[in-house]
């Protein structure tokens, strides 16, 4: 083998991350379409797809700088607004220069974090085709492969010709995908990714596309919140179902797991990688952000449970098992979502492709 080779390999090796399983496969011979809820939503998803290639304008020029001025309005590098001045900051010595570059480096990693994680729903929502026991489900799961290979494309594509750059997975991130992926539950696949991963991201989108000016990234996130308000919906009308046969001791495990979700989800946004590449300790970052509040960073982590929170309800996961999850997300000061909308009822009046389609 040439010493060619054999930098190959390791080149190679060094993108290959994997996870071992064991995951049973179920096979359906009831091809009798009982859920009329899961029906509606597989037929929204085959007259929702739409082509990375062709329905985005790939020609519009992107200013990396500007759009990380979008992202962080008012402030050089918006929730992260407090750690510019503060005495007790650790880059508190940085100039307009380094802010410049944080501001850049924040928004490539935050949608690099987005591609990891689309790629994390693809190999999910591949497994839950595999080990559903509904064809309805096993109907609907096969759109949503689809949809995330394409949102892979997407964000992967935006990255590389428009950012330039991309950044490793979270270690958050990639330890609750190894948790999703290894556990042998299938409603558990759902909850992690459909509930958890899927409700934080379709809030993460949201909160991104309002923020920013940019018009291709305007419209490739406008087009994937219509697939992942589906997606949500879907996670949502399936577990509804199960859980509502699980008993006190099983739903508490499935709550534990939810929260122990959010928690990792949440320091994901601290993307303690933008510093660490700013040659900063990202571990003084973190404790800095521990101990010191900052209402733009406190409203933006909130707004991240905006999706979740009322899914959870609507599955029952808030009050089971003597309120364990209503009680944790009081703590965490999100509970004031629980009545919001549940995306199982408003994935239609987020289907921005239909709507251009009939426009």
């Amino acid at each position: 083998m040439t010493d060619f080779d054999q930098i190959d390999r390791a080149e190679v090796d060094a993108t290959i991350h994997a996870v071992q399983a064991e995951i049973g496969t179920s096979f359906t011979w009831d091809y009798e379409r009982s859920r009329p809820g899961l029906s509606r939503l597989y037929s929204k998803a085959k007259g929702s797809q739409w082509n990375a290639t062709t329905d985005l304008d790939w020609s519009i020029d992107v200013d990396p700088e500007r759009v990380s001025a979008d992202l962080g309005g008012s402030s050089p590098v918006g929730r992260f607004g407090h750690l510019v001045d503060h005495p007790d900051s650790p880059v508190r010595s940085f100039g307009e220069s380094e802010w410049t570059t944080v501001g850049v480096e924040l928004q490539n990693s935050i949608l690099s974090q987005f591609l990891h994680g689309e790629q994390g729903a693809l190999l999910c929502t591949s497994r839950i085709v595999e080990t559903v026991p509904w064809i309805d489900a096993k109907y609907y799961a096969s759109t949503q492969v689809m949809d995330e290979a394409r949102h892979v494309e997407v964000f992967a594509r935006y990255l590389d010709e428009k950012l330039g750059r991309q950044y490793a997975i979270n270690p958050n991130l990639k330890a609750l995908l190894d948790d999703i992926l290894t556990d042998s539950r299938w409603d558990v696949t759902y909850l992690g990714m459909q509930i958890m991963v899927e409700g934080l991201a379709l809030a993460a989108f949201g909160f991104m596309r309002q923020a920013t000016n940019e018009p291709l990234l305007q419209d490739l996130l406008r087009y994937v919140m219509s697939d992942e308000a589906r997606h949500v919906a879907f996670g949502v009308l399936s577990l509804q179902e199960y859980y509502g046969g699980l008993t006190s001791d099983e739903l508490r495990e499935r709550q534990e797991f939810a929260f122990d979700a959010a928690v990792r989800l949440q320091k994901r946004f601290r993307n303690l990688e933008v510093w660490e590449r700013m040659g900063v300790d990202g571990q003084a970052v973190s404790d800095f952000l521990d101990t010191h509040s900052y209402e733009q960073a406190d409203v933006f982590q909130t707004m991240l449970f905006s999706k979740i929170v009322p899914n959870c309800k609507k599955l029952g996961l808030l009050d089971a098992a003597d309120g364990w999850l209503r009680d944790r997300f009081t703590e965490i000061g999100v509970i004031q979502f629980e009545d919001w909308v549940d995306t199982a009822e408003e994935y239609e009046a987020l289907d921005e492709v239909a709507a251009d389609r009939a426009g």
